[in-house]
């Protein structure tokens, strides 16, 4: 049997309009208008970046699911800091 192959997807569901900030080696991501942020930052010699305060409660101001903004900020922040250098 043969495999076939499917083409990666980044994002189930991509949220246009979040907002990036970088501060001391931290990227903060958030949807504008929700209470949804979450800033990542990169240990030393580390090669991923990991989640350091968030917060993710159920927003009802929107139809974006907290699964959904995780998913995409993560993708947000990993692009950002590879911009940036960080070797993500």
């Amino acid at each position: 049997m043969k495999e076939r192959s499917v083409p990666f997807r980044k994002s189930l569901t991509v949220i246009s309009g979040l907002q990036i900030q970088i501060m001391h080696r931290e990227i903060t991501v958030t949807l504008p208008g929700t209470s949804y942020t979450i800033t990542y930052y990169k240990p030393a010699n580390s090669r991923i970046l990991l989640a350091k305060c968030q917060a993710i409660n159920e927003d009802q101001r929107t139809t974006v699911t907290p699964s959904e903004f995780l998913d995409s900020a993560w993708w947000a922040a990993n692009d950002k800091a590879r911009e940036l250098g960080w070797n993500v």
